[in-house]
């Protein structure tokens, strides 16, 4: 490469240096917001917090790379158009390739880095946040707990209490088995064995609700116990956290699917980076109608590639939408282009 390719290159990289920290940070801070509030009913420490939102920035930086490159593309061609820079490399005789070869570069990097992310780093990462989040959130110290704020023990189970100097309040339980139970006392205690949550419940009563009628029982003394999730090994249910090995070693369809996505996810990034060439750079259009529409285009693929992800749909239908995907914002661009909306 020449100076002047390199001079373009490296105003890319800054743009898109600049909108990679600011989408991950704020993605990162709104991550970090919502453990705190999941976490902190918990009473856990704050490093343990912070430190299990780290395992969650490969993920974020896999998920924002796409809003990088846009975002970064349109910044710095408003600056080259602003400066009269594209003027000036015209102006001495060099062509579109001057262009051309830094987007080159651009493509093999962000691909790389995607790929990267998309099947290697960020499934390994994703994979440590899930294992360390479902330790964390169920290694409850409850004398440690001041606000319990309605704890989800489990999805059928669902505990809260006042804690007044480790003497257990207002203790609210609501559990489902065949019935919807609720338990409610003024006073109790709470053990925790490594094999069960115990009850030992005073003064209060308990509802039991099925279809046909509502049953309530009063009591003095109450004993339950419930299973400890503590001693619960984390399965893996999640496709986020499968790496290219698992999906190359157990190449089943529900892992095809996922392989496939996965590539469209790649080929979005090449469509989106030749439609800003041919539509904006190759036509000139540097205007701020151009980049407005090149924006919504790229956010509508990127929008319909993630409810792809979320619909249970046959192998032939997944390819057929992904293309019809891809090839989207080239078509609307070009009738765009015959409706004279970029002038």
């Amino acid at each position: 490469m020449n100076k002047i390719n390199l001079y373009v290159f490296s105003q890319i990289v800054k743009s898109c240096t600049l909108v990679f920290f600011i989408f991950v940070s704020i993605a990162w801070l709104m991550q970090l917001s919502r453990l705190f509030s999941i976490m902190n009913n918990f009473q856990i420490e704050f490093l343990n917090i912070l430190g299990l939102s780290l395992w969650l920035l490969p993920n974020l930086m896999n998920i924002t790379l796409p809003f990088v490159i846009i975002f970064g593309l349109v910044l710095t061609f408003i600056k080259f158009h602003k400066d009269k820079e594209l003027i000036a490399i015209f102006s001495l005789g060099l062509s579109l390739n001057e262009i051309k070869k830094p987007l080159y570069i651009l493509v093999f990097f962000s691909l790389s880095l995607y790929f990267f992310l998309n099947f290697i780093f960020s499934p390994y990462a994703y994979e440590i946040y899930k294992v360390k989040e479902f330790k964390l959130r169920n290694n409850i110290e409850f004398d440690n707990i001041n606000i319990s704020n309605f704890i989800e023990i489990d999805k059928n189970l669902v505990i809260d209490f006042e804690n007044k100097n480790n003497k257990f309040e207002d203790i609210l339980i609501n559990f489902v088995d065949e019935n919807n139970n609720f338990i409610y006392a003024k006073q109790g205690n709470i053990n925790t064995t490594n094999e069960f949550l115990e009850f030992t419940l005073f003064n209060g009563f308990k509802l039991v609700i099925n279809d046909d009628e509502i049953e309530k029982l009063q009591f003095d003394n109450y004993k339950i116990e419930f299973p400890n999730n503590v001693n619960n090994v984390y399965e893996n249910f999640d496709k986020n956290t499968i790496g290219l090995y698992e999906l190359l070693d157990n190449f089943n369809n529900q892992n095809i699917k996922i392989f496939t996505l996965r590539l469209f996810d790649v080929a979005i990034i090449v469509t989106i980076i030749l439609y800003f060439y041919f539509r904006i750079i190759k036509n000139n259009n540097y205007n701020f109608k151009s980049f407005l529409i090149f924006i919504i285009l790229a956010i509508i693929i990127l929008t319909i590639d993630n409810f792809v992800e979320n619909f249970n749909l046959d192998f032939s239908q997944l390819i057929s939408i992904c293309i019809l995907n891809i090839l989207i914002i080239h078509i609307m661009g070009f009738f765009l282009r015959i409706l004279k909306i970029y002038e």
